[in-house]
């Protein structure tokens, strides 16, 4: 399969106090196109972090993030937020979105903005009301924020995720906030679109949610320490149980 993002010596470090705190050092991982692979680690070990240098929302100290051929870490502030509309979506543990708008307007504001997107605005409008209902929420299309449950507004987070039908989607936690029963929901949402074919890079602390990726990378002390391969053909209970043996070996 073709390498979709390569990370090469990826370090970053933040001065606080005229100290230096080294939070990713040399991290090194590829991802292929159409992968769904989670990042877990203890709480401090980076994993956001990762994600956030990776995606070029935080700019890494030194090292090559390549997306699709292109080294983000050498792209302009311009041409980098340009890279992250139109070729990366985003999904949230906090699930922002703009007060004043309704939830279809949330879910257009990325397209209204994307250069590379010659529709007529009907015509985005209807694929945001297409992807609503394939995640089963148009009902809500006109509601507001607030008039909507968690579970629903996560979804109309991955359907404004996936509106400029990005490259690759980064997730960091996005089943967080939710309960047991919407968190499910929203993993095989995220689950339909991978099988579609859409890349995910995922962080999660939740082994549940970590077992339904095909590949997770145990970050520590802000370096890969290891990686495991889900197994095919188990069950969802004896996919999460041999992740959770694993992470046990890791020192989880």
């Amino acid at each position: 399969m073709k390498k979709l993002l390569e990370i090469k010596d990826l370090c970053k470090t933040y001065v606080v106090e005229k100290r230096q705190n080294n939070v990713l050092k040399n991290v090194n991982f590829d991802v292929e196109e159409g992968e769904m692979v989670g990042i877990m680690g203890p709480s401090g070990s980076g994993k956001s972090t990762l994600l956030y240098s990776v995606s070029g929302m935080d700019k890494a100290t030194s090292g090559k993030v390549v997306l699709d051929g292109k080294d983000i870490t050498k792209l302009s502030e311009k041409s980098l937020a340009s890279t992250r509309l139109n070729d990366m979506g985003f999904i949230f543990q906090q699930m922002y979105m703009m007060k004043n708008l309704t939830i279809l307007d949330n879910i257009l504001l990325p397209a209204i903005e994307c250069e590379k997107d010659n529709r007529s605005r009907k015509e985005k409008v209807e694929r945001c009301e297409a992807l609503m209902r394939k995640l089963g929420i148009i009902e809500i299309a006109d509601n507001d924020i607030n008039e909507v449950s968690g579970g629903q507004l996560q979804r109309a987070c991955i359907c404004r995720s996936m509106v400029n039908n990005p490259k690759i989607l980064f997730a960091d936690e996005p089943t967080g906030a939710l309960n047991r029963q919407s968190s499910s929901e929203v993993m095989d949402e995220i689950c339909k679109l991978n099988a579609e074919g859409t890349t995910v890079l995922m962080v999660t602390h939740d082994a549940k949610v970590a077992s339904r990726c095909s590949r997770v990378l145990y970050i520590a002390d802000g370096n890969i320490r290891s990686e495991y391969k889900t197994p095919a053909g188990l069950s969802d209970k004896e996919r999460e149980r041999a992740l959770n043996n694993w992470l046990m070996d890791m020192g989880w």
